[in-house]
């Protein structure tokens, strides 16, 4: 009795340090987003962290800056088609790419995964000098299309893989029974799916919704996105505006990530 109970406190020993590790990780990672938070609160005329006086007029001036909301609802548009797109692609790119083996099958993937791989720089130089051949620079069509590039590689890759972790079983049986393939993917396959789908979504739109680099060279002026719009902003201002906007966009985060993952999550179960 005596060597079990001191079994079981060297094992909480143990796992002390992997959990301060942890601990101290979270804290790293969180500590700048409550200090921007924090400071979004105040009510000085310069950001200062703790805020010696608390008040909303941050907010209120980025509510009422049309040129910030247009901006925003510029970047909701361009990251909701680029989702609906990058979904539309990228789910029957990831069937044919897990379920069947044909020649070029590894290329294929290879090449869907690419744009994680090269810097966004040099994409955003390759589609400045691709798009002024095809008259498309400064239009939304070129923009989505852009976003669609980036985003499509999270979304093979995460339906990807949870058609390696489904099962032949359930797609045979609907097969003997006598549905045609495309009766059973839609019936069948993507209702298992639902979790990788749903989360291949979540990271198409956040993918567009927070990408910079590659929007600097093609958007222009008349396509603001809101990202665009913070980096020039924080370039040649100090307002305060700038935590308030970014306050909104970590509480719309959280508003869309803790309902998918919790869904996720009940769905895995």
């Amino acid at each position: 009795m005596e060597q079990t109970r001191g079994h079981s406190i060297l094992g909480r020993t143990k796992g002390l340090p992997v959990f301060l590790l942890i601990l101290a990780i979270f804290v790293y990672l969180l500590a700048p987003l409550i200090v921007l938070v924090w400071t979004s609160f105040g009510g000085d005329a310069f950001p200062t962290f703790p805020p010696k006086t608390y008040s909303l007029r941050w907010y209120s001036s980025f509510l009422r800056n049309d040129q910030f909301m247009g901006s925003l609802f510029l970047s909701l548009h361009v990251a909701i088609w680029t989702t609906l797109f990058a979904l539309a692609i990228g789910i029957p790119a990831s069937y044919a790419l897990v379920r069947f083996r044909f020649r070029g099958s590894s290329l294929l993937n290879t090449l869907c995964m690419s744009p994680i791989l090269f810097p966004a720089v040099v994409i955003g130089i390759a589609l400045l000098i691709f798009y002024s051949k095809m008259k498309l620079p400064s239009s939304m069509a070129g923009l989505v299309c852009a976003h669609v590039i980036l985003a499509l590689p999270f979304v093979i890759r995460l339906v990807s893989a949870s058609l390696y972790g489904l099962g032949r079983s359930m797609e045979e049986a609907s097969f003997n029974l006598g549905a045609g393939r495309f009766k059973t993917f839609f019936f069948i396959t993507m209702p298992l799916i639902k979790p990788g789908i749903i989360a291949g979504g979540l990271f198409a739109f956040f993918t567009s919704f927070d990408e910079v680099t590659v929007t600097l060279f093609i958007a222009g002026s008349r396509n603001t996105t809101l990202p665009m719009r913070l980096y020039t902003f924080v370039e040649y201002s100090s307002d305060p505006t700038v935590t308030a906007i970014s306050g909104f966009l970590i509480l719309m985060a959280l508003c869309l990530g803790i309902p998918v993952g919790s869904k996720f999550l009940s769905v895995r179960r």
